[in-house]
């Protein structure tokens, strides 16, 4: 999720372990370590683009992260803070830490939570930012934010905060089995025989959802809305997998296909290869749009290696995806 609702999640739950003992600290340690799982994003500077997308969201979303670093810093704060209880320190950055991928576990790109299994745990419910999410919980915290630590409506307003917010993701499951429901049976009355389906909400809602179908030769890619009152519609993505030749046995290659999930396209411009990641979409509603969210063009250096250069987005693409995703979230 973005870095504001992080920070709202782990202020919350600092307030939930120690408010009642140290007041506002709880949760100004609790939204700073709710954001430091996040730090592993630095990776992109340091490594190829390969790399660091294998190691976002990999051990500092971990529980064993958790484990071990809740009670170093823990151990820390309990040397220098008047309250001097290492146990609550330590229990406050534990709850801070592991709630954090435990929220990230709900969107398209999911968490290694069980690192170093190699096992990503992504729901896929929910986007990297929903203000029905994350508004509501803010608003619940200022509440908390606002009362005397002796208050016990302190304790009520961020109780509330924490149970809307997690009511509401619950609530994402059943609009996801929903949204499944009907992509299924609009591949049945289409009579489109396929190999596996993957859906996820659209950008900043639960109301518009995508999905991915793969067929034996292309994606299809759809959109509903619970407004919708036409049928689904899907665009097809020739794979264009043969496009890779011998760059299919590339360690770098292979990589980034077990990073996506096998949800990819080749495309081919001006002899030049791009690599397109299906799993977030494309950042354009209109049909057949080949501006994807992730396209990496793939390119061969002079030591014979393969490396993967994102394509840069344009500003302009985004504000014109806002006005789509509101055109079409109330219906086709």
């Amino acid at each position: 999720m973005d870095s504001l609702t992080q920070i709202i999640l782990g202020a919350a739950v600092g307030e939930a372990i120690l408010g009642k003992k140290v007041g506002n600290k709880a949760m100004l340690y609790g939204a700073i370590a709710g954001t430091i799982p996040d730090l592993d994003v630095a990776a992109s500077y340091f490594t190829d683009t390969v790399t660091a997308l294998s190691i976002h969201r990999g051990f500092t979303h971990s529980i064993v992260f958790s484990v071990l670093f809740a009670p170093i810093l823990g151990w820390l704060v309990s040397r220098y803070e008047t309250y001097k209880d290492f146990k609550g320190w330590s229990w406050l950055f534990f709850w801070a830490f592991v709630t954090h991928p435990i929220l990230d576990a709900h969107t398209t790109w999911g968490t290694q939570l069980f690192w170093p299994f190699d096992l990503r745990l992504a729901f896929k419910t929910i986007f990297v930012i929903d203000p029905l999410y994350t508004l509501p919980f803010l608003v619940f915290l200022i509440l908390t934010l606002r009362q005397k630590r002796s208050s016990k409506k302190r304790s009520f307003y961020n109780r509330i905060g924490l149970l809307v917010s997690s009511l509401y993701l619950l609530t994402t499951f059943f609009l996801k089995a929903s949204a499944f429901s009907q992509f299924e049976a609009a591949l049945k009355n289409q009579h489109i025989d396929y190999l596996k389906i993957d859906t996820r909400p659209a950008p900043l809602n639960t109301v518009l959802w995508s999905a991915n179908v793969e067929t034996e030769q292309a994606f299809l890619l759809g959109n509903y809305s619970f407004f919708d009152t036409q049928p689904i519609t899907f665009e097809s993505y020739p794979k264009n997998h043969e496009l890779l030749g011998g760059l299919i046995e590339n360690e770098s290659v292979q990589r980034m296909i077990a990073i996506t999930e096998n949800w990819y396209t080749i495309t081919k411009k001006n002899d030049q290869l791009y690599f397109n990641d299906l799993r977030f979409g494309t950042l354009s509603m209109a049909p057949k749009s080949q501006n994807f969210v992730f396209q990496y063009k793939i390119e061969l250096d002079p030591t014979g290696n393969i490396n993967f250069t994102e394509v840069e987005k344009d500003t302009s693409d985004g504000k014109k995806l806002l006005t789509e995703l509101w055109n079409r979230i109330k219906g086709n």
